[in-house]
């Protein structure tokens, strides 16, 4: 059974009467108390921000161009040969 981790951190917040009024009652509502609905809400918001800012979201027309530069890129130009021939004799003579 896995271990709920400790909680040491603690975190405050001034909210309107109102909103706590609507706090309890969906604590209430899913059998939990204020402090864990609020963190368990908080915490799924935050996954989510973080996820929806991970994500590169593209036009039709942006994702056949994306895909078509992938599949067919444009011939390297004389200074990112010259790069990549750099970059070789680095990592070559390193591994």
């Amino acid at each position: 059974m896995p271990r709920e981790p400790t909680r040491t951190a603690r975190l405050e917040a001034r909210i309107a009467p109102d909103v706590l009024t609507m706090l309890k009652r969906a604590a209430e509502l899913q059998g939990r108390s204020v402090s864990d609905f609020v963190v368990a809400a908080a915490q799924e918001m935050a996954h989510r921000t973080i996820e929806e800012a991970s994500i590169i979201r593209l036009s039709v027309e942006d994702q056949r161009r994306f895909a078509e530069s992938i599949l067919n890129p444009e011939p390297l130009t004389p200074s990112m040969e010259r790069a990549v021939a750099r970059y070789r004799g680095l990592t070559e003579s390193t591994a």
